[in-house]
């Protein structure tokens, strides 16, 4: 297995810069493992793909304003932190951007508090705040977005999923942007059942592999939680011969680490930490039986996720149908079922 059995060519024509409007328009690839077929549909006919009893594990996590604009004291060098981590209520693990950023280096945040660089952890900065920043950001803070998205928001909540609840991404979790209120009802009233889970985003998830074998990336670790109101769904729907479809990476994320050391029949138990699971061909999934995914970049961890579950020839098989048909890529593009 190499990094570069995960590339392929994308021209930027096809990445996407907005979600589709309304955010259930957007086209559904419906890739089927079993029959090697593969169809197009739309998102909102997703009550009419899924069956009765199937279950929805939706990840609810809530993307913060974690991009802050800073100056440094004394000087006034332009600096800019995105906060990653949470370690107390005044200190952060954060990437920052500017020169001579080192321990002790004092810096006052526009529209927020003075704050110091207390150490240097490689490419990471844990940063301390004379106050708790939390109260001030969304006055102080911008909606980080990947890079290949340029165009601004058109508003704040167009990189928020419906469902978000719980404070403490630096992306969203992208799958999940497909789904309206109306969407779920619709899927409830076919009795597709909901449950969620939380695992915060961070934005090592879309960091290219540099390495050229996989198994040598350093994993990057994200919170997560899976309470025990999900496990009984998770269990009932397995018990009942019925799909447990994880709506997007981060939910399989979460859902496969709570699988692990889970004994027969138990699927998953509950879990509440941090997750360093990098899945890569060859992990035997236990608590996934289908997924909802976006298209993702090239040599990423989350297309060599993607891979895992479905093979890899069929995913790049799969990406080169959605190119032909003229589907829209990554965060803001449309979506793929995998059956």
């Amino acid at each position: 297995m190499r990094t570069d059995d995960f590339d392929y060519e994308l021209p930027a024509a096809f990445i996407a810069q907005h979600p589709a409007q309304p955010r259930d328009s957007s086209r559904l690839l419906v890739l089927d493992r079993r029959a090697e077929a593969i169809r197009h549909a739309r998102f909102r006919d997703l009550p009419s793909i899924l069956a009765p009893g199937d279950l929805l594990v939706l990840n609810e996590t809530r993307v913060i304003p974690a991009r802050l604009h800073a100056r440094k004291v004394p000087g006034g060098g332009r600096v800019e932190l995105l906060l990653l981590r949470r370690i107390a209520p005044q200190r952060w693990e954060a990437m920052v951007g500017g020169r001579g950023l080192r321990a002790g280096t004092r810096l006052q945040i526009e529209r927020g508090p003075e704050a110091t660089i207390e150490s240097v952890q490689g490419s990471l900065r844990v940063v301390r705040f004379k106050q708790s920043i939390s109260a001030v950001l969304r006055e102080a803070g911008e909606t980080p977005l990947p890079p290949y998205i340029t165009a601004p928001l058109r508003s704040p909540d167009e990189y928020q999923t419906v469902f978000a609840r719980t404070d403490g991404s630096a992306a969203a979790p992208t799958a999940g942007l497909h789904f309206t209120p109306e969407l779920l009802r619709s899927l409830g009233e076919a009795g597709i059942r909901t449950a969620t889970v939380t695992l915060h985003v961070g934005l090592d998830t879309f960091a290219p592999v540099k390495v050229s074998d996989p198994r040598e990336h350093p994993i990057h670790r994200e919170w997560c939680r899976l309470d025990e109101e999900a496990v009984a769904a998770i269990r009932l729907t397995r018990e009942s011969g019925r799909r447990i479809v994880a709506v997007g990476t981060t939910s399989v994320r979460t859902l496969e680490t709570a699988a692990r050391g889970a004994a027969p029949g138990e699927v998953a138990l509950p879990f509440e930490g941090w997750t360093g699971l990098l899945i890569l061909p060859g992990h035997a999934f236990g608590a996934v039986d289908a997924m909802i995914t976006n298209f993702h970049l090239p040599r990423s961890t989350l297309l060599m996720l993607v891979s895992a579950f479905a093979g890899r020839e069929r995913i790049l098989k799969a990406y080169q149908t959605a190119m032909a048909e003229g589907y829209r890529f990554y965060s803001f593009g449309d979506a793929m079922l995998i059956l």
